[in-house]
């Protein structure tokens, strides 16, 4: 992208075929991070071995701290739509080989080819959105106006590309509050072209207004009916790349995260990132800031720039670095400007004037989100994955234990241990021949060790200080030999068994397979369930492959955790997860278009009896659409989740989509352009 005239390059479209996302989506949302050389080049194997003659303190840290419109339907009734041409899943061409067990009842939608542009939901469900891109949240907002849009709007307006989504319901359940994260922008979607410095820059301050978090007031008439969102809700409240932020823990107040404006290193302006999430046992919202450095010009000439961005940049989408010298690391001033994101962020929703906070004892990577799980020590375990192809799965435990005060719990992730993932398979390595193929014990399983990087609050990893491990997290897990893994996405602990379940999205470069990691080239992504051994907090677990993702169709050694492969919803590129009151996984997609052909989806996967490893669709998202959130309330008969960058790959004068309003064509009408949205999908 060339930021002075907002006009795009061309693409090298046939790298990202063989991953997972629309080459714009990769550019805007991870600064081509699948095109690079990749981050990780550590071999671990070794890597202890060598750690003091490359990685010494003073080689470390002593140089400075989308066309026009196919298909369109309107808000309203969903039924399934097949492939035209296509024999449909398992030959059959129905949804499904056999019904799903009680619980949310549907029956299965047939895949949706990639280039309909329709939010399709099963028949006898409904769909609309609650909140929209621009949807103002106070009486005093302007209304959303695509053709003259305001940084001072846009701050009080609902957020851009929607990603980590919770619905909570307040103890009456017919009010609550709606929190979401805002992950990037798309310059090309939200303005036309224009080569004046002055209107970028205006431009600049509403992307800066658009991306961070919304936290929205919801209200309905009785429990079970969809909800609306509330203006001038009493939560109501906008968190953007202005908003300020405390740094709390060990490395807090750290030479490593100050810079001329912040000179204690204590305080940060914004959040970047922001990809999943979690909600914690005491009501706060948890955001993991994830592809922070693409909003950076930087150097990429020390070690731990490379391990966060492997190639130097001059230049970003947003065109920040040329008004605002904190996002231009070349200069002196501001080069620990990026040490300050990539941090789980923790806010309040029930009080619109607190101050949200950055918990550096949480490490700094690319964090997808954090869940928690509750051990029965009473110390609280959040779950993380570092979403880049061959980094780690960490994980979280709080020093102190969860009381009944509420100001007391809010302290909880800001001290305690950090700790990174080592996989061991129980097959030979012969049988892990990289085609997906299952080991003669008929499982991909093993055993796993999370090796501590942080204990009693210090440092655990020979060579580094406290500080240095918790902001160049990924050159301490690198020392301590940890797994690389298929890119771990959304980590979450099952609320009714305890089980952790692991999204590894894709790795379409992966030439060395290992059992957990067993397919090269992985362009399907894969799922992990782990068993903790010694608790929540203990230090090991058992682990094995749930699902390989495919099409059983093109992919013969797609794997289902045992069910049969022809009476499956065709799945790629796991993403999200949640689960249902019954304790059934859901997967949400990101990436199925240029990899199995068909649209992004919601998926049920029951993970217990006879219908363990049955993969059903839910719902298919409009054309360029991933698919985010998901939140099931199944006992209320209602499904969330949040549209991500539809009609991605059109542009402000040629849009690919109409999501959600499916409204006129005509250039700078509000229905023309593509609205990310909140969606909410109900018995209708």
């Amino acid at each position: 992208m060339t930021p002075a005239v907002n006009t795009r390059r061309p693409l090298p479209m046939a790298d990202h075929v063989r991953g997972k996302r629309s080459a714009v989506t990769c550019e805007l949302e991870c600064a081509n991070a699948c095109l690079g050389a990749e981050c990780n080049t550590s071999a671990n194997e070794d890597f202890r071995s060598i750690a003091s003659a490359v990685f010494s303190r003073r080689a470390l840290f002593g140089l400075g701290a989308a066309a026009a419109v196919a298909v369109a339907v309107g808000v309203g009734r969903g039924a399934p739509v097949s492939a035209p041409g296509a024999a449909g899943i398992g030959g059959a061409g129905i949804p499904s080989g056999r019904p799903g067990r009680a619980g949310l009842a549907f029956r299965p939608i047939a895949p949706v080819p990639a280039e309909v542009d329709a939010m399709t939901v099963p028949d006898g469900y409904a769909w609309k959105p609650i909140i929209r891109w621009g949807d103002p949240l106070f009486s005093r907002t302007p209304a959303f106006d695509l053709a003259g849009q305001t940084p001072e709007a846009q701050a009080e307006q609902f957020g851009y590309n929607c990603d980590y989504l919770d619905i909570v319901a307040d103890p009456s359940g017919k009010t609550g509050v709606l929190v979401n994260n805002h992950e990037y922008v798309n310059p090309q979607l939200m303005f036309p072209p224009t080569q004046d410095a002055s209107e970028l820059r205006r431009r600049g301050d509403v992307y800066k207004a658009a991306q961070g978090m919304s936290v929205v007031d919801i209200r309905r008439r009785k429990v079970g009916e969809p909800w609306s969102y509330v203006v001038d809700g009493g939560r109501n409240r906008r968190i953007t790349v202005e908003t300020r932020f405390e740094l709390t823990g060990p490395a807090a107040g750290s030479d490593l995260l100050k810079t001329s404006a912040d000179p204690e290193g204590r305080w940060v302006h914004g959040t970047l990132g922001n990809c999943a999430g979690g909600t914690t046992p005491w009501g706060t919202i948890l955001s993991g800031e994830e592809n922070f450095n693409g909003y950076f010009a930087w150097a990429a000439d020390t070690p731990q720039q490379k391990r966060y961005s492997a190639s130097s940049t001059t230049s970003t989408s947003t065109g920040w670095e040329k008004y605002d010298p904190r996002f231009d690391a070349h200069n002196p001033d501001y080069v620990n400007e990026p040490n300050r994101f990539g941090y789980i962020v923790e806010i309040d929703p029930q009080n619109a004037s607190s101050t949200p906070r950055k918990h550096t004892a949480m490490g700094r990577f690319k964090h997808e989100g954090a869940n928690i799980h509750v051990a029965s020590d009473g110390r609280v375990v959040a779950y993380m994955g570092d979403d880049e192809r061959g980094d780690y799965l960490y994980k979280f435990v709080s020093k102190n234990r969860m009381s009944g005060s509420r100001k007391k719990n809010l302290t909880l992730l800001s001290e305690g241990d950090l700790f990174v993932a080592k996989f061991s398979g129980d097959s030979p390595a012969s049988e892990i021949t990289g085609t997906g193929a299952l080991p003669s014990d008929g499982a991909f399983d093993g055993t796993g060790e999370w090796i501590p990087l942080t204990r009693g609050g210090k440092s655990a990893v020979a060579g580094f200080t406290t500080e240095e491990v918790l902001v160049y997290t990924r050159l301490a897990a690198d020392a301590v030999g940890a797994t690389k893994m298929d890119r771990p996405e959304d980590v979450e602990p099952n609320p009714v068994t305890g089980k952790i379940y692991v999204a590894l999205t894709n790795n379409s470069r992966r030439t060395v397979v290992d059992e957990a990691n067993p397919v090269t080239g992985n362009r399907y992504g894969h799922v992990l369930e782990l068993t903790e051994t010694a608790g929540h907090s203990g230090t090991t677990f058992g682990w094995s492959v749930l699902l390989l993702c495919g099409d059983p169709a093109t992919f013969e050694n797609a794997y289902f955790a045992g069910f049969p492969k022809e009476l499956v919803s065709p799945i790629s590129c796991p993403d999200n997860v949640a689960f249902d009151s019954a304790g059934d996984l859901w997967i949400s997609t990101d990436g199925a278009p240029s990899t199995i052909g068909y649209g992004d989806g919601l998926f049920k996967v029951p993970l217990t009896g006879d219908e363990r490893g049955h993969v059903q669709q839910f719902l298919s998202v409009p054309r360029d659409a991933e698919t985010c959130g998901p939140v099931i309330h199944d006992t209320e008969g209602l499904v969330f989740v949040a549209v991500q960058h539809p009609g991605e790959d059109g542009t402000f004068a040629a849009p690919r989509s109409l999501f959600p309003d499916y409204g006129s064509t005509a250039p700078g009408d509000v229905a023309t352009a593509p609205r990310p949205s909140v969606v909410q999908v109900y018995r209708g």
